[in-house]
């Protein structure tokens, strides 16, 4: 009976699930740009993600419209990327305690934005909210039109995002990025601007990632100051579990960027199967995440090697 009861519990929870790995889905998107096209490791988001939330909350509690926060939240992330880009390509920092230092003062600057308060709530009853936890349960019972829905709304969101970065991707600016990720050295010989290709990409990125902060704070109905706090561990799965997925089915550049988003939502659907049927506390779920992670970054690995083995075997028995 309580199997049934956890079952039940799970299903219900479905679709929330769904919403939040959506949300943090344009977060992965972002970090698949520094990580996967730049290959440079932005731990900037864990601060930009909670920035995100912050501008977004403190502009809608100051009066202003959704999308106008949105903006605001999005070019706060820009903001914050540039600083990472900027004592990494001027300062010669190494990326990775680049990012670091950013993020350590961001923590500051968010508990500022929020007026020194840890929490800021963003209540749906009192504002014109873009997405909300709430209008799960008020769409399902009638009380909203469908197209409120979460899952509808926020996937629709990630899909002109992902049309978005399709499109300047494949612009003269968007291919030179990704040939200073592929090859730095050899897109600078062709008289490639890397320095600024890596500070437009870290801007790029973490714009992405404050917008997908500002989401969240409307769905969960509050921002918080350490809403952004293991983002990179939950993005890096949504990379990984996309890649190892649909990998082989997916080889075009939007198709790779549905993969990350997909790969979010199982992370999610995951998470809550763990907590509904296993019944796991809730406190495990970083070490749960950390383990996640791992595997499926080991797994790749040990294919590669496998088949590299079969591969030297084969030519030695043909020589």
């Amino acid at each position: 009976m309580d199997f049934l009861d956890n079952l039940n519990g799970f299903v219900n929870a479905l679709p929330g699930a769904v919403a939040e790995g959506l949300i943090w889905g344009i977060m992965a998107i972002g970090l698949f740009i520094t990580y996967k096209l730049l290959e440079i490791s932005d731990l900037t988001v864990d601060g930009s993600f909670c920035t995100g939330g912050a501008v977004c909350a403190a502009m809608m509690t100051a009066g202003f419209n959704v999308w106008f926060a949105m903006l605001m939240a999005f070019l706060s992330g820009m903001a914050a990327g540039w600083v990472t880009g900027f004592l990494h390509t001027k300062c010669k920092i190494p990326a990775i305690l680049a990012s670091i230092l950013t993020q350590l003062g961001l923590w500051t600057v968010n508990m500022a934005v929020m007026g020194m308060r840890s929490t800021m709530a963003i209540l749906a009853v009192n504002n014109d909210v873009m997405v909300a936890m709430v209008f799960l349960e008020e769409v399902a019972l009638g009380m909203k039109p469908f197209f409120y829905h979460p899952i509808l709304t926020v996937g629709l969101f990630s899909a002109v995002i992902i049309g978005l970065l399709y499109w300047f991707f494949g612009t003269e600016r968007g291919a030179s990025i990704r040939a200073t990720g592929a090859n730095v050295h050899m897109a600078r010989a062709q008289g490639i601007n890397t320095d600024f290709n890596k500070v437009l990409g870290l801007m790029l990125a973490n714009g992405l990632v404050a917008l997908s902060g500002s989401l969240l704070a409307q769905y969960k109905g509050s921002a918080e100051i350490n809403m952004g706090r293991g983002a990179i561990v939950i993005g890096l799965a949504a990379i990984i579990i996309g890649e190892v997925t649909f990998g082989k089915l997916f080889k075009n550049f939007a198709l790779r960027l549905v993969a990350v988003s997909l790969g979010a939502i199982i992370y999610y659907i995951v998470i809550q199967m763990v907590i509904s049927l296993i019944d796991v506390d809730a406190q495990y779920m970083k070490l749960f995440s950390a383990a996640v992670v791992a595997v499926f970054l080991t797994v790749p690995n040990l294919q590669k090697g496998k088949a590299r083995h079969k591969k030297e075997r084969k030519e030695v028995q043909n020589a």
